[in-house]
């Protein structure tokens, strides 16, 4: 069993969106605005670690428009040091193109340095390192009515058994926008919250698990948190345009008696020049515009609160999300009915046996002991 040891960067949902290419909707959370200046910020910081990559799981434009793909792959071919990216629903929401959008099939050809070595096909395995690879995995799928939906179809399932059944004893990261293991709570079936959830996530888990794969690496939900399911983990990082504007560095060890160990450390862009007071604006502007979301929240299932009450305990709620996007989050409310209580302590960042447990953004995680 080799000793192996590197560090990567993460960066997700960037959204980016050149200035005239930004529409406005009065209810967005995403701040697109701050985009670039924010990436920007982010490299600047990444150039000088010593990385030996960089993955983004997704959402790498505001909505696949061509000018902000091109934008975006002439930036990263300027980095000192290889990226990795997979596409998100916001980068192929269409099958075929139109005035505003590339095509579906257009993502790899544009990202043919960044993994894509054969733009015919929309995943990859690739190698990163020796004894380590990578396979970027397409999650997103369109019905008979071209209608998107998160989904990894059955020849892209065949194809990553075969890869995996022929990889041998290499370390296999993943990387996939949707999410494989929950990270909210009954986070397939709730309403509001499955089609953040790759559809067919039982069958990708039992493939990971059944190949000794421990890491997967994902976007989409823009909050900080670390979930794990049967020994694998789901590690997902927050969105770059919306609070708390987080990006992650980490470090992959594997011991001479093939103990593995990855540290991770989150980082923040705190200021970006229209915006000085990048956190606390940014914040604010979450809370300013939670107040629909949050009594679609308490009236829908399981709580089915009558429109009334919801209205009632709204306003108490305003940094609701915004505590979870931030990981490791408490969420308390002891004035609140119990029922409602208790099923807002759900959100926070406890275990199973409702204990705190701050893993979301700084820790150090026993992977896998072969």
């Amino acid at each position: 069993m080799n000793n192996i040891n590197f560090r990567f960067a993460i960066a997700s949902d960037l959204h980016i969106g050149l200035p005239h290419t930004i529409w406005e909707h009065p209810s967005r959370f995403h701040l697109v605005e701050v985009s670039i200046p924010a990436f920007e910020s982010v490299l600047e910081h990444l150039i000088q670690l010593d990385l030996d990559f960089l993955l983004i799981p997704g959402d790498l434009t505001q909505h696949g428009e061509p000018e902000n793909h091109a934008w975006l792959q002439t930036k990263l071919s300027q980095l000192p040091f290889p990226v990795y990216v997979v596409p998100g629903n916001h980068d192929v929401p269409v099958l075929m193109a139109n005035e505003q959008s590339i095509a579906f099939a257009d993502f790899p050809h544009y990202y043919r340095k960044f993994g894509y070595e054969n733009p015919e096909q929309p995943y990859y395995n690739c190698p990163l390192l020796p004894g380590v690879r990578l396979i970027g995995l397409n999650s997103n799928s369109f019905d008979d009515q071209g209608k998107q939906i998160g989904r990894l179809d059955e020849k892209q399932l065949k194809w990553l058994e075969s890869e995996l059944a022929a990889i041998g004893d290499e370390l296999v990261l993943v990387m996939v926008h949707h999410n494989v293991v929950e990270h909210l709570p009954n986070q397939s079936n709730h309403p509001m919250a499955n089609r953040y959830m790759l559809e067919n996530a039982p069958e990708l888990l039992d493939l990971l698990r059944k190949h000794k794969v421990r890491l997967v690496f994902t976007g989409h939900l823009h909050v900080q948190d670390v979930a794990c399911a049967d020994g694998v983990y789901d590690i997902t990082t927050g969105s770059l345009v919306s609070y708390p504007h987080p990006y992650r560095v980490l470090e992959f060890q594997r011991d001479h008696v093939g103990k593995e160990w990855l540290q991770i450390i989150s980082h923040r862009v705190e200021s970006v020049p229209d915006f000085p007071n990048l956190q606390q604006s940014s914040r604010e502007w979450m809370g300013d515009r939670s107040f629909p979301f949050l009594i679609k929240l308490l009236t829908l299932p399981p709580l089915n609160l009558p429109l009334a009450q919801a209205k009632k305990l709204a306003p108490d709620l305003r940094d609701f999300w915004a505590t979870i996007a931030d990981g490791d989050g408490v969420l308390d409310y002891p004035e609140f009915p119990l029922e409602v209580r208790r099923y807002i302590q759900k959100y926070g960042a406890v275990s199973h046996t409702g204990h705190p447990t701050a893993i979301d953004n700084n820790s150090r995680l026993l992977i896998g002991d072969w």
